[in-house]
């Protein structure tokens, strides 16, 4: 039997509406609403750069204009209706996913005991039940509050000291929960103290986990490998999802099609009859310019965009600045469903400071293009807390 074919400019649109990025979005950006876009995106992840914005502010940005980052601070430690952890990063998640995760928890804490001895400090095993027992009777604590005469000058991010270590190690295997943020240090508490009842009292069997993984998955990118949805949450494994696509292809959940990949090339994928229907039907994306974080779940799968999207992106942090193509931290600039460039933008005081602007190959910086992106600065600013915009002498490298 032939397999559905999809062409690139529908699977595009199906991808970014499956990402809230089709349309603009007009809800407030804080409590239900935003805990309507996180259920939406499946989680959000959490980064410390902060250039212009935190990547996780950026991210629910791009969604909701009004969004402000007290707003998912809100949600994490007053509302209780999303909790952190782990998907391939650290990430915000929805609440109602914790059972999912005591999985997740499970095959962590496995990693961790078999590869933390031989690359972080001596000792951290000796601190887990000193640090459960220090916050079981005095609260919540941040890495500030343990290991008091440990040595805690680090030659780099993962080098912790050992109580430090054993805090992650408990945050990681889910015996202790973030429950708040003060500026961007995390605070840990017992799961009884921060998890909902109603959510920290469920068990499932671990193919009911493995399952709503991969639906899920499937849910939020529209169509995939199954190796891409095992990548999403992390949780079933590569040989899990085989398996569960090959079973749920037999009982007809899902189907196979070819994909038209941004140079013409097909990829098959795994979808549903329902997803293929409404990519038929779905409307010509929003005009509007938009500034994306480099961590934006569109480009999470940086090989995936690449290939829907013709769009190489790379993170240049770690590249020595001699070496950079474009720079330290730069945000993709998309207008409907395709990239149109990469902007080096940051606060400076009371500014945004524009650097450059890179255009894509091929893409044309008219003057309604042009007026779009400087729209969209002025728009981030307010979500920035600056009050001008500063552009360097040639910032247009058109």
């Amino acid at each position: 039997m032939t397999r559905p074919f999809l062409t690139n400019p529908p699977a595009r649109r199906l991808f970014l509406d499956r990402h809230l990025l089709l349309r603009p979005g007009s809800g407030s950006g804080k409590g239900h609403d935003l805990e309507t876009v996180l259920d939406g995106l499946g989680f959000v992840q959490i980064d410390s750069v902060n250039t212009l914005a935190r990547a996780h502010d950026l991210i629910l940005w791009s969604r909701r204009g009004q969004y402000r980052p007290s707003a998912l601070e809100t949600l994490v430690a007053r509302r209780r209706t999303g909790f952190e952890h782990w998907t391939h990063d650290a990430a915000v998640i929805p609440m109602r996913f914790y059972p999912m995760w005591r999985l997740k928890f499970e095959r962590d804490e496995a990693r961790m005991r078999k590869r933390w001895p031989a690359w972080q400090r001596d000792g951290w095993q000796d601190e887990l039940e000193t640090i459960l027992k220090h916050i079981t009777d005095h609260g919540a604590v941040s890495s500030l509050d343990v290991g008091e005469n440990e040595e805690k000058k680090s030659s780099g991010w993962w080098d912790w000291h050992p109580s430090k270590t054993a805090l992650e190690f408990l945050w990681r295997s889910g015996r202790i929960a973030v429950c708040h943020r003060r500026g961007f240090r995390k605070y840990y508490d017992l799961p009884e103290r921060v998890i909902p009842q109603e959510y920290l009292s469920v068990r499932l069997e671990d193919a009911e986990i493995v399952d709503w993984a991969m639906s899920e998955a499937l849910e939020r990118l529209g169509f995939a490998t199954s190796g891409e949805l095992s990548a999403f949450f992390e949780i079933a494994s590569r040989d899990e999802a085989k398996a569960w696509c090959a079973a749920a292809l037999a009982s007809r959940r899902i189907v196979e099609a070819d994909i038209e990949m941004a140079d013409g090339a097909r990829r098959r994928c795994f979808t549903t009859e329902a997803k293929l229907d409404r990519a038929a039907s779905l409307p010509a994306p929003s005009s509007r310019v938009r500034i994306l974080s480099p961590f934006d779940p569109v480009l999470r799968d940086r090989a995936r965009a690449e290939r829907l999207f013709g769009f190489r992106f790379r993170i240049e942090i770690f590249v020595p600045e001699a070496k950079r193509t474009y720079g330290y931290y730069v945000f993709p600039v998309m207008q409907g469903d395709r990239p149109i460039g990469r902007l080096d933008a940051r606060r400076v005081g009371q500014a945004i400071r524009v650097r450059a602007f890179w255009p894509e190959a091929g893409e044309r910086i008219g003057k309604a293009r042009r007026a779009g992106l400087l729209a969209e600065i002025e728009r981030i600013g307010k979500l920035a807390g600056n009050t001008s915009v500063e552009f360097l002498e040639d910032w247009m490298r058109a």
